[in-house]
């Protein structure tokens, strides 16, 4: 039975919220980012989050993640027909990030068995280098970050968050660094990565391009999160009635997963 994170009756806001003590002179404002949020994710599902800056959709990320506790509400990881917090989910959610986080002092392969190791995996070289063909780097596994361009830097960074078989994989603007070119590869090869690793993936993003991709779009706009589209495979386009059009109108409908991964 696959995994869900579920958020109910979410909201999340940022200020002096338990200050009692301070004067009203000392105190900053309190700033709500989205109030009384529903939210379910399923493994095996891609989602993307779009919305203007300062929305809150890499808070929205957070929370998903269990790795920042809303304001007020709940989250919930199922599995297995079992309940409990976000805080077990850590070990089963992989992240991907903007400006790709890998360590400057170890090579490509090294940086990808990483988690591995820390788990005390012997076969974590092994199953890295799986990983480093997976994302087409084989003959980059001596390389360090700074001898990689920034799209083959975040080739390693999605076979790091994947080595592990995480349930589910957490994106925060994956491709905002990156050339249109390097941009599209990058999405076709984490989509396919995901899809084949049966991995649920949640991707915050602006691209329009990138966000297409996904079978569920949301929109986080002036605290509330909108469903915009979903689908349940390609080609399987299902645009609910109060949906806005604005996100895909413009984008080519022939737009499909190439890598193979």
């Amino acid at each position: 039975m696959p995994c869900s994170i579920e958020l109910k009756n979410v909201s999340q806001s940022f200020g002096n919220l338990a200050s009692n003590n301070m004067t009203s002179e000392s105190k900053s404002p309190t700033i709500t980012l989205f109030e009384n949020l529903d939210l379910s994710i399923s493994q095996g599902q891609s989602y993307a989050i779009t919305g203007p800056s300062g929305a809150g959709k890499s808070s929205l990320l957070m929370l998903l993640s269990g790795l920042e506790k809303p304001s007020s509400g709940q989250g919930s990881f199922i599995n297995d027909k079992h309940i409990s917090t976000l805080d077990n989910l850590r070990s089963d959610i992989g992240f991907i990030f903007q400006q790709f986080h890998l360590l400057p002092e170890l090579t490509a392969l090294h940086n990808i068995a990483l988690p591995l190791k820390l788990r005390g995996d012997k076969q974590a070289i092994s199953k890295a280098r799986h990983w480093l063909e997976k994302v087409g780097l084989s003959d980059r596994a001596d390389h360090k970050p700074s001898q990689l361009s920034g799209g083959e830097q975040q080739r390693v960074a999605i076979a790091r968050a994947l080595v592990f078989s995480p349930k589910f994989i957490f994106a925060d603007e994956p491709t905002g660094n990156l050339d249109q070119h390097n941009a599209n590869e990058i999405s076709d090869i984490l989509f396919a990565c995901c899809q084949e690793n049966n991995a649920g993936l949640i991707i915050v993003t602006h691209s329009n391009a990138l966000a297409s991709k996904a079978q569920n779009i949301y929109s986080l706009a002036d605290g509330a999160l909108t469903k915009t589209s979903s689908r349940n495979s390609a080609g399987d386009q299902q645009t609910e009635k109060n949906a806005t059009h604005d996100l895909t109108k413009n984008l080519s409908t022939n737009e499909r997963l190439v890598a193979s991964c």
